[in-house]
């Protein structure tokens, strides 16, 4: 990508108008900037978008021209329904490597989230999924691929790793990124990989389950191993996690195609068991990896990628209501998640404020300053 700094309103200036001359009442970065702040400080749909503007309007003239005053809620649906959100999301993701490095060795995981709000039934449309990479060092939303209907995550995850500088990373993916095309990309771009098995992807799963259950049968008489077990106990919720790994070249080539994924070096079985009160569940996943023979860095990296339920998806539920979320129309809902991913981004950048992402919403919406303190990131 072309480096045009860290100025987030650079990197806006890239995305083209889809408004012919004559009905561009407004300019296009002063609506994109408008839209921007009003998320930050709350805003969840296009009605509290302009709300946020008309409130905010002598303030917003100190950084904007504003030559027609504040857009209207429609102006908003109409220039939102009609960008292009690969150019927005282009956008954002270069700005996002212009202003993060990220850290290597760290958690990359790779999920995808459900946007329920978006699923329009008289219209026949189904609701939209969001793949998203988020950098657990970072704490930040690296970039985000909607899938296509008619699709899966397997198509969107490819275009998100090709645009992303991954090297010395860890990425982490559920058994549906599991695919050799998807592994081949991750190693070429330098990075290690610890993807999820499931059952219907036949073989390997089959063969990794047959393996772990003979090494426990037999002790794991010569065969490369490695065992780590963490527990943890709070609010009378108890959970231990097992991981055991195999590894050797010896041993891995006895497993149905293990040939054809690239840096195959580990396979690994995690037993999670959780008690609360009178319930108690086991859960055993099966994983492929790259990663040497250590269940300690394996187990971890797992664990790190279900906290993006946590660091992400659970805040956009509860802290901007992505769920709760009806904009529809055209590629409206696409582009205002992305608007969502670059409030989340800034806000957490922001560590001046040591309260949760909901009330930094508040705080940029009471205090300018603050506001501005956000966007200067």
């Amino acid at each position: 990508m072309e480096n045009k700094g860290t100025s987030l309103i650079a990197h806006l200036l890239e995305i083209e108008d889809p408004r012919i001359d004559r009905t561009r009442r407004h300019k296009l970065l002063d609506i994109l900037v408008i839209a921007i702040c009003a998320v930050i400080c709350g805003a969840d749909d296009w009605v509290e978008v302009e709300l946020f503007g008309q409130a905010k309007e002598v303030w917003l003239r100190t950084i904007l021209e504003l030559p027609n005053g504040i857009p209207s809620h429609d102006t908003f649906g109409r220039v939102f329904a009609r960008i292009d959100p690969e150019q927005f999301r282009n956008s954002f993701m270069s700005w996002v490597q212009a202003v993060q490095e990220v850290l290597k060795g760290q958690v990359i995981a790779v999920d995808g989230k459900e946007l329920r709000g978006s699923k329009d039934g008289n219209a026949g449309k189904s609701a939209i999924d969001m793949v998203s990479v988020w950098a657990t060092a970072n704490q930040i939303v690296l970039g985000q691929q909607k899938v296509h209907e008619k699709s899966n995550e397997i198509t969107a995850i490819p275009k998100l790793l090709q645009l992303l500088e991954l090297e010395g990373c860890i990425v982490t993916i559920d058994a549906i990124g599991c695919q050799t095309e998807i592994v081949e990309q991750i190693v070429q771009k330098n990075a290690d990989y610890v993807l999820a098995l499931k059952e219907n992807q036949g073989r390997l799963y089959e063969d990794a389950e047959l393996a772990f259950k003979d090494a426990l049968e037999n002790g794991w008489r010569d065969i490369q191993h490695d065992y780590h077990r963490t527990e943890d106990s709070a609010h009378g919720r108890r959970e231990v996690r097992q991981c055991w790994t195999i590894s050797g070249n010896d041993y891995l080539c006895h497993l149905r195609g293990a040939a054809n994924w690239k840096n195959l070096h580990t396979i690994a079985m995690i037993v999670s068991e959780r008690e609360e009160g009178a319930s108690k569940t086991i859960k055993t996943r099966y994983f492929i990896s790259s990663l040497e023979n250590n269940a300690q860095k394996l187990l971890s990296a797992k664990r790190t990628h279900w906290g993006i339920e946590n660091s992400l998806h659970w805040c956009l539920d509860i802290a901007f209501r992505e769920d709760d979320c009806r904009v529809r129309k055209g590629n409206g809902a696409d582009n205002l998640a992305i608007l969502r991913h670059m409030a989340m981004n800034l806000l957490k950048q922001e560590k001046s404020a040591r309260v949760g992402i909901k009330a930094k919403r508040h705080k940029a919406a009471w205090d300018d300053s603050y506001l501005l303190k956000v966007l200067s990131l």
